[in-house]
């Protein structure tokens, strides 16, 4: 049996708008309505955003290291080489994100809906990823490289060059996954379950990976 990932529920409380100029370092964001604003190149390393909606902004470059989000929901969230690495997200749900090199590499992922949307290039090195459910999105070329992942799943979204080297994987599902693309770390696998159909279309490069050469009999007439 895999043990299925715990999904956030996330219940907003009625939330005032935010009219503050830029995001700060170390700021302290607490039930507050982000909508339609522009973040790009800004630097809030360590904020914590509490209890926050943060709709259709843009975070094109911006610096969010060490930050927090919890329970928080990030929806229709664009932006390209954003930094939010060593972060901490918990209880968060991102809906319809347009996201481009985002770098989360050591950062910590609890209970996490990753639904619609496409994000390409998305660094989860080193990061550990516990209940995270990635559904009806793209995923394009994610490094999960020396992440540590357990209890997440992939239900009907396509994972294009997926990079899990050195990954430790703990009742990880891939049987949804609508296009399964593994580009690298095939042999860290080991704690995925996959179906069967998915084991014939990975047999060729599983085994490549373990030098077994597959080739037709030839049959000689005497």
């Amino acid at each position: 049996m895999v043990r299925a990932a715990r999904r956030p529920e996330v219940v907003l409380p009625e939330l005032r708008p935010y009219e503050g100029g830029e995001l700060e370092p170390e700021g302290d964001y607490d039930g507050l309505d982000f909508a339609d604003l522009d973040f790009a190149g800004q630097r809030a390393g360590g904020a914590r955003f509490l209890d926050c909606g943060i709709r259709r902004c843009g975070f094109d470059e911006a610096r969010l290291s060490r930050a927090r989000f919890l329970d928080c929901v990030l929806e229709g969230v664009r932006g390209v080489g954003a930094d939010v690495s060593e972060a901490r997200l918990r209880d968060v749900e991102l809906v319809d994100a347009r996201l481009g090199g985002v770098q989360l590499h050591g950062a910590v992922l609890e209970r996490v809906l990753v639904r619609g949307g496409k994000i390409d290039y998305l660094n989860l090195r080193t990061a550990r990823l516990t209940d995270v459910v990635f559904e009806g999105c793209v995923l394009a070329e994610a490094d999960f490289g020396g992440a540590v992942l357990e209890r997440v799943e992939f239900v009907d979204c396509a994972l294009r060059g997926a990079d899990f080297t050195q990954a430790r994987l703990t009742d990880v599902d891939l049987r949804a996954v609508t296009e399964l693309d593994i580009a690298r770390g095939m042999e860290h696998l080991a704690g995925a379950v996959i179906s069967p159909p998915q084991l014939l279309d990975l047999a060729p490069a599983l085994a490549a990976r373990l030098g077994i050469r597959v080739e037709e009999a030839v049959r000689t007439l005497g």
